[in-house]
């Protein structure tokens, strides 16, 4: 049988997938006056971040804290990327998110000053003047993990002239870059003593990367000081929801000429003379591409996608046993709002045992409110509701699992109960008011985002591996999204997407861009 082709249809570059990465690579690359082609195998771009409807509620499918996207400049890669193609983004600004932690309930803001307030409460003097003793000495890492922005990298010789235009920041960071290669735990080690602030600190660590304090990057800590810990931050939510990042991102890439496929599966990179020529999609019709094929896809998702043989035995060995973080598990709820209290905190966070380890699993839960911020994302009168285990589910309670069956109907409702209970910390006839009712689980994540195992991304730990960035030992085929950059979320995926851009784009544009970004 002739296979078809869509010969006719060949483009600069394809992207594989239409997550916050690719769509970030994608619509730079057509910034930069590449033709661009982005397949993306379900009905709605977005990946992880994409938002749906159900019975007139709208629900944000993953990420729901974002910071660094109402204002420019911004230290954010994903305000970055927005501003390099010329996109807005409508947000609501807010500073307060609760916490219901074992030594109790209450709100606390971003801010230099609002978080001593409640240490003073809950631990007294000592550990306030620890706290400001941790701030004095991340000011200066913090200011180093920022003095090069990610819109200058790029993975070939080029950085030297892109990231050279920083070159005064850069030289005056040298020392405190540095103390930011090792883990964040040999920062806070002669500093933080106090054991609940050792506690907050491995969980704002797990929150960022998975990990605790001991295995994530002192640069990924020092960057979220620098964002969270300065004098009047705001947090931010995009109105509409995370779709209306995803929105942007595909309004950038159309503006400039890029393509959007939906319900284009990619089951094969075409390899052709040692190189990566364009990608075979579902029912055998070929996209080609003419200078490269990047892959937004996860790293052990990427290499199902590679003929055998096309990349050197040893690269498939170590990128297939890239440490892995564990899954999720969600709650969608729409609920009737009548009656509940006016200072709800958008969102929560809920842990049940310190003692436990943040990375336990069904032991720390995430409770997001978004109608909140932004009322229409449910009827009038009612509310939008987001809970979810972030990334501490195991897949092996799951694996073999048939969808269907009664077994796994009532392992959701007993894996989901941890949820209810958290949510009922905040909102106590939580039940009562439910109308519409999701449970999403690993096989959920597996299936729909076409994620390895259900996964939240790699768990590489701090001082023993390294992120891999976007070149790969198969000439014309880049990757992007969470294998490739460090951290977790939106600003870690959309920095991986813009690097790769930038590698494939030639020198001179990449400055000029630049230079309308940081004048």
């Amino acid at each position: 049988m002739k296979r078809q082709t869509l010969t006719d249809k060949a483009t600069d570059v394809v992207v594989i997938g239409s997550g916050i990465g690719g769509l970030s690579c994608a619509a730079l690359l057509a910034r930069y006056g590449f033709n661009v082609t982005v397949c993306e195998s379900h009905s709605i771009p977005g990946g992880a971040a994409h938002t749906f409807d159900h019975r007139g509620f709208t629900f944000d499918s993953g990420p729901s804290l974002y910071s660094g996207l109402s204002y420019s400049p911004s230290a954010n890669p994903l305000r970055q990327v927005l501003d390099a193609i010329g996109e807005k983004l409508l947000c609501v600004t807010y500073d307060t998110w609760g916490c219901c932690l074992p030594e109790g309930d209450f709100n606390t803001s971003v801010g230099a000053d609002q978080f001593c307030e409640v240490l003073s409460k809950l631990r007294g003097d000592q550990a306030v003047a620890e706290w400001r003793s941790l701030q004095r000495v991340m000011e200066p890492l913090a200011k180093a993990a920022i003095a090069i922005p990610p819109a200058a990298l790029r993975f070939d010789w080029g950085a030297l002239m892109t990231a050279g235009r920083f070159a005064p920041s850069l030289i005056q960071q040298t020392a405190n870059m540095l103390k930011l290669t090792g883990p964040f735990s040999r920062i806070i080690e002669d500093v933080i003593v106090d054991p609940f602030l050792r506690n907050w600190l491995d969980l704002l660590c797990f929150l960022l990367s998975g990990l605790p304090a001991n295995g994530t990057s002192a640069a990924e800590m020092a960057f979220m000081f620098a964002d969270w810990y300065r004098p009047g931050v705001v947090l931010d939510y995009p109105v509409g929801g995370s779709g209306a990042i995803v929105a942007a991102l595909v309004r950038g890439l159309e503006r400039y000429g890029g393509k959007l496929m939906l319900n284009a599966h990619v089951e094969e990179v075409l390899v052709e003379g040692n190189r990566a020529v364009g990608v075979r999609l579902r029912g055998g019709k070929e996209m080609r591409a003419r200078q490269a094929v990047v892959s937004n896809a996860s790293v052990w998702d990427t290499l199902k996608l590679l003929p055998e043989g096309s990349v050197p035995q040893q690269f498939r060995a170590k990128r297939q046993a890239t440490p892995i973080c564990d899954s999720f598990m969600h709650l969608h709820l729409g609920i009737d709002a009548q009656g509940l209290p006016s200072d709800l905190a958008c969102h929560s966070i809920v842990v049940n045992d310190w003692g436990k380890g943040v990375t336990a699993p069904q032991n720390v839960v995430l409770v997001s409110i978004p109608s909140l911020l932004d009322p229409s994302l449910a009827p009038p009168g009612k509310h939008s509701i987001h809970v979810y285990t972030p990334g501490n589910e195991p897949y092996e309670l799951w694996q073999g699992m048939d969808r269907r069956s009664e077994v796994y109907a009532k392992q959701k409702q007993a894996r989901a109960e941890v949820m209810w209970q958290a949510l009922e910390r905040i909102i106590p006839e939580m039940r009562s008011r439910c109308e519409v009712t999701l449970v999403g689980t690993p096989l959920t994540h597996e299936r729909f985002l076409r994620r390895h195992r259900g996964s939240y991304g790699p768990g590489i730990r701090a001082g023993e591996g390294f992120f891999p960035g976007a070149n790969t030992p198969l000439p014309g085929l880049l990757c992007c999204g969470d294998s490739t950059f460090p951290g977790i979320g939106l600003p870690a995926v959309a920095a991986s997407g813009m690097i790769a851009a930038n590698t494939l784009a030639p020198v001179q544009k990449h400055l000029e861009m630049l230079k309308g970004m940081y004048p």
